[in-house]
């Protein structure tokens, strides 16, 4: 598996600088780097002299970089959708329309682009994935995929089989899925197996997420109040989709002073102002991207104490709103809302109290 990266940001503080450089660096220690282009425009590629290409094309030794066309995206995956169809159908409806139909729609590029990533990735053929993306939110709600994903696919499958209707039809489940399904379900084993694969690949890809050895992101800033506030923001707001933040840069300046203090416990570094074209100024003023394992854990459930802490940096009590329906807690804060699974010995435990420590929300059970 691949390492993959990406950086967050205000617009214009040169998220995609730092990414090319990066990926340059990674290339340059002998690792195989795919650079993954969010922007789908000719304006992408011009820093690295290349026309757009929606398949990897080599820019240099070791250094690949693609392009991603949603349209091309949603095609490839909709033939996978009808092989899925075919498996468990026995007249597939599907085979009558086409990938080459589909339009976009709100919500598609992020689930385009996060599969196609994770085709690169099990392709092997790299090292190195590094994601230029919005550098905001957008991105944060892409990385969230899997552990969102996974939320309504075990929430509303169990909604459904408690509800009125459902219990109505549970009589006529296996008869029905017997005449037209290549399998014969009843209403305890409804869609067992399609919803174990989803939960598979979902879990697959919450793991990979949260893993800082296999995934990271870095912060990137300028001096400015407001890029300052922005990341800070991006910071606090990663940690209700699993992110680890491995540290901020400060682009274009000589020293790490106007960060202050905002950002520890983070490593920060500062990136010098340099020419058009002068890669290796910058490469060597960047961090080691995989010390990101030495940044806080956004997560930590501790059993033995009875305990769950979620790191929450930038935000104070006022601004955190926690909840506990059924047997999940579920946090909000950043505009971001965040449903904690429980371990099976906490498992429908209730919240006996809370408190803020160092930065960290520590939930009592």
């Amino acid at each position: 598996m691949a390492f993959i990266l990406t950086f967050l940001g205000k617009g214009g503080v040169g998220c995609s600088t730092v990414a090319i450089a990066a990926a340059k660096k990674f290339a340059s220690e002998g690792s195989r780097v795919l650079l993954v282009g969010q922007d789908p425009s000719p304006a992408w590629g011009l820093p690295l002299g290349i026309e757009p290409s929606f398949e990897p094309q080599n820019i240099g030794a070791n250094l690949s970089a693609v392009q991603i066309m949603t349209t091309a995206a949603l095609e490839s995956g909709w033939e996978e959708v009808k092989v899925i169809e075919a498996k468990y159908l026995r007249s597939p409806t599907l085979k009558n329309v086409y990938g080459q139909e589909l339009g976009i729609l709100p919500g598609m590029d992020a689930a385009a682009t996060l599969k196609q990533i994770w085709d690169y990735d099990k392709s092997n053929n790299y090292d190195v994935i590094i994601y230029d993306g919005d550098g905001d939110l957008n991105t944060l709600r892409l990385l969230g995929t899997p552990e969102i994903g996974s939320w309504y696919v075990r929430r509303f499958r169990d909604v459904f089989k408690q509800s009125d209707f459902g219990r109505a039809i549970s009589p006529f489940v296996q008869p029905v899925t017997s005449a037209i399904l290549n399998v014969s379900w009843t209403m305890d084993t409804f869609g067992d197996e399609p919803t174990n694969e989803a939960n598979q690949i979902l879990d697959e890809g919450k793991k990979a997420i949260a893993n800082p050895t296999k995934f990271a992101a870095y912060l990137v800033t300028d001096g400015s109040a407001a890029s300052i506030a922005k990341a800070k923001y991006l910071w606090g707001s990663a940690q209700q989709v699993n992110v680890t933040i491995g540290g901020v840069m400060l682009n274009q300046s000589d020293s790490t002073e106007a960060l202050g203090d905002n950002f520890a416990p983070l490593s920060m570094s500062a990136l010098p102002s340099v020419n058009e074209g002068d890669w290796e100024t910058l490469q060597s003023s960047l961090p080691d991207f995989k010390q990101a394992i030495a940044a806080p854990k956004p997560l930590i459930i501790d059993s033995a104490a009875r305990q769950v802490k979620v790191f929450l940096p930038t935000f104070d009590k006022k601004q955190v709103k926690l909840t506990q329906y059924g047997t999940e807690i579920t946090i909000e804060a950043g505009d971001q809302r965040r449903n904690i699974l429980l371990p099976p010995p906490l498992k429908g435990a209730p919240v006996k109290g809370a408190k803020f420590q160092e930065q960290y929300l520590i939930i009592s059970l």
